[in-house]
Protein backbone atom coordinates (compact mmCIF):
# COMPACT_ATOMS: atom_id res chain seq x y z
CA UNK A 1 0.00 0.00 0.00
CA UNK A 2 1.35 3.74 -0.95
CA UNK A 3 1.91 6.04 1.75
CA UNK A 4 -0.45 8.53 0.73
CA UNK A 5 -3.10 5.56 0.58
CA UNK A 6 -2.15 4.64 4.16
CA UNK A 7 -2.46 8.43 5.66
CA UNK A 8 -6.04 8.82 3.55
CA UNK A 9 -7.45 6.22 5.49
CA UNK A 10 -5.94 6.83 8.78
CA UNK A 11 -6.82 10.54 8.51
CA UNK A 12 -10.61 9.04 7.72
CA UNK A 13 -10.61 7.10 10.58
CA UNK A 14 -9.60 9.82 13.12
CA UNK A 15 -12.33 11.54 11.77
CA UNK A 16 -14.71 9.34 12.75
CA UNK A 17 -14.49 10.60 16.38
CA UNK A 18 -16.48 13.79 15.53
CA UNK A 19 -19.41 11.50 14.77
CA UNK A 20 -19.62 10.84 18.10
CA UNK A 21 -19.42 14.73 19.26
CA UNK A 22 -22.13 15.59 16.97
CA UNK A 23 -24.34 12.92 18.54
CA UNK A 24 -23.00 13.68 22.04
CA UNK A 25 -24.12 17.90 21.48
CA UNK A 26 -27.30 17.17 20.16
CA UNK A 27 -27.74 14.88 23.50
CA UNK A 28 -27.15 17.69 25.72
CA UNK A 29 -29.23 20.42 23.91
CA UNK A 30 -31.87 17.85 23.31
CA UNK A 31 -31.81 17.55 27.08
CA UNK A 32 -31.36 21.38 28.18
CA UNK A 33 -34.48 22.06 26.21
CA UNK A 34 -36.56 18.85 27.55
CA UNK A 35 -35.61 20.21 30.90
CA UNK A 36 -35.63 24.00 30.66
CA UNK A 37 -39.89 22.93 29.14
CA UNK A 38 -40.52 20.71 32.35
CA UNK A 39 -39.20 23.52 34.80
CA UNK A 40 -39.02 26.93 32.94
CA UNK A 41 -37.67 28.64 36.64
CA UNK A 42 -34.68 26.31 36.46
CA UNK A 43 -33.19 27.68 32.85
CA UNK A 44 -30.74 29.74 34.92
CA UNK A 45 -29.25 27.09 36.63
CA UNK A 46 -29.06 24.68 33.94
CA UNK A 47 -28.14 26.93 30.88
CA UNK A 48 -24.51 26.94 32.52
CA UNK A 49 -23.71 23.30 32.40
CA UNK A 50 -25.97 22.81 29.45
CA UNK A 51 -22.38 25.07 27.57
CA UNK A 52 -19.96 23.43 29.70
CA UNK A 53 -21.16 20.28 28.54
CA UNK A 54 -21.27 21.76 24.97
CA UNK A 55 -17.62 23.11 24.90
CA UNK A 56 -16.33 19.85 26.27
CA UNK A 57 -18.04 17.70 24.03
CA UNK A 58 -16.64 20.44 20.69
CA UNK A 59 -13.46 19.99 22.33
CA UNK A 60 -13.35 16.29 21.60
CA UNK A 61 -14.17 16.71 18.04
CA UNK A 62 -11.36 19.08 17.44
CA UNK A 63 -9.11 17.06 19.04
CA UNK A 64 -10.44 14.27 16.70
CA UNK A 65 -9.43 16.92 13.90
CA UNK A 66 -6.24 17.37 14.95
CA UNK A 67 -5.20 14.18 14.95
CA UNK A 68 -6.83 13.43 11.48
CA UNK A 69 -4.86 16.54 10.16
CA UNK A 70 -1.65 15.43 12.12
CA UNK A 71 -2.12 12.04 9.96
CA UNK A 72 -2.68 13.55 7.01
CA UNK A 73 -0.09 15.95 6.77
CA UNK A 74 2.43 14.67 9.48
Amino acid sequence: MELDAAKMIGAGLAAIGMIGAGIGVGNIWSSLIATVGRNPAAKGDVELYGWIGFAVTEAIALFALVVALIVLFG
